[in-house]
Parts: structure tokens; sequence; C-alpha cells
């Protein structure tokens, strides 16, 4: 058992015996499973970056394989409504966790957009550049650049994913969509190509578990948050709920399709 000089953590997760053993079996498998992913994406790049370019026909699926497995080994079993679109574009989804890129990973071969800090993080910036996430600076010198990037990614056929909320949070609501990433949707040649769908992401705590369980926000510790679900000894559920595509050409401006994101998101959102 982990001993610490003083106080523990204030965010530290009281854990039995029981819970430790869990916490060791989880997070050598969750580890090992990570650590053969990257590897096998890694070298099949060599190989795919030079035929393919920006296209990755094989290792996607790697990353959807890992993702499933990752979930079976927290004892979150994921279930879906209605069906990811096959149309090109982006999902937009409410992010209340960490545990929110192994859900959609599970359900679609995906590329996530997210803040360039996220790049520098350890281990999970690493992880991130591997899987092809496109990061973006909230600087507006670079808004030019950022806008072609996305282009390009979206005439490659990538299905890019973002959190339209700009943060996480616990789990039970949903904050107001911010409209800036949007814009992108709305690029010359783009726009009458491109669909956006809007999918609610919905955590079931384990039995017994407050209902903000598998929510990570504010200042919580990534460590302190990953021990607790480790531990966990009763499984939770993710739902992932796939509304209707929006096609861009339908919208005036990025604020209308982004507000109708949000209501979408919202309407199968848990109601406090």
């Amino acid at each position: 058992m982990t001993t610490w000089r003083g106080a523990p953590p204030p965010d530290m997760p009281r854990i039995g015996v029981a819970g430790w053993l869990r916490v060791a079996l989880r997070g050598t498998a969750l580890v090992g499973l990570l650590a053969i992913g990257m590897a096998l994406k890694l070298t099949l790049r060599l190989a795919e970056r030079p035929l393919f370019g920006l296209r990755r026909p094989v290792t996607p699926w790697i990353t959807q394989g890992v993702s499933r497995a990752a979930l079976a080994v927290l004892g979150l079993r994921c279930r879906m409504r209605g069906r990811p679109m096959r149309a090109r574009g982006a999902w937009v989804a409410n992010h209340a966790s960490w545990l929110d890129i192994f859900a959609l990973n599970a359900r679609g071969r995906i590329y996530f957009v997210s803040k360039a800090e996220v790049a520098s993080w350890p281990g999970i910036g690493w992880l991130a550049r591997a899987t092809g996430t496109v990061f973006i600076a909230r600087d507006r010198r670079e808004a030019r650049a950022q806008a072609d990037l996305f282009e390009a990614r979206l005439k490659a056929g990538h299905r890019l994913v973002f959190f339209p909320e700009g943060t996480s949070t616990d789990g039970r609501r949903v904050l107001p969509f911010k409209s800036t990433l949007f814009a992108a949707f709305f690029g010359a040649g783009l726009r009458e190509i491109l669909w956006v769908q809007p999918v609610t992401v919905i955590y079931t705590a384990p039995e017994g578990e407050a209902a903000a369980f598998y929510g990570w926000w504010g200042d919580m510790g990534f460590g302190p948050h990953a021990l607790k679900l480790l531990a966990s000894a009763r499984p939770g559920r993710v739902e992932l709920v796939f509304h209707p595509p929006l096609r861009v050409a339908d919208f005036a401006d990025r604020k209308a399709l982004a507000l109708a994101c949000e209501e979408a998101v919202r309407s199968a959102a848990p109601k406090l």
C-alpha cells in the first residue's frame, strides 16, 4: 500500500487492500495495452505515412481496438443509441472526463481536436500526437493556419471530434457551446460537403457511488481520479447518443450551427 509523508492529497481516494489489488492488476493491464497499441501503431505508421500521406487507412483501427479493450479493463460498459454518421465531417460532444477519449474512440475511427497545451503534457501529450490529434492555439495570429489545417484534414476524410464547451464538467450538465471552432466548417469548398453530428456522452456511476463518479473537472488531479476508477469493485456504464447529423450548408453561420448542436446534445443529457 502506498504511504504518504504527512497528510495525503485532499482528493486522494480511500482504497482498501482489495482495491489496491484491483489497481495493480488493472493498471498493469492498461499500461501494457497502451504500450503495445502505440508500438504497433507507430511501426505501421512508418509505412502508412509515405504511402498515404494525411490519410490513415490502417492505424485508426488499432486506436479503436485499444480503446474498446481499455474500457473493458476499467470495468466500463459502453452502449450506443443512434448511428455514427458515414458522411464527411465531425462529431461534437459534451465533455465530462478523460474517459471520453476511450469511449468515443471505441465507436469510430476519429481524430480529436485539442488545445495546444495538451501536446506538452507528460504521457498524455505523446499519446495524443501519436493518434493524430489536431492541436489548436488560442492565438488569432494562427487562425488562418489552423483553418487551413482543419480543411486539409477534413478533405483527407478525417472525422474530427471536438468539445465545444471548452472545458470538462461533472458529467451531469451541458455548458453553452462556444462557436469559434465551428467557423472552420464554413470555409470555401467545405460548407457544401460537410456534416456535423452531435453526440451526448452519458456516464452511469457504479452502484452505491455518487452520480458524478466518472466526472473529471476543475482542479481534480489525474492520478487520484484514475486510482479511484481502477479500484472500483463494481462496473459502471457510458452511453453515447448519436443524434441526426446536421448539414453545414443548412445553417447561416457558425453560431446557428453551434446552437443547434448544443440543443441536440442537451436533449439527451441527464436532467438535474
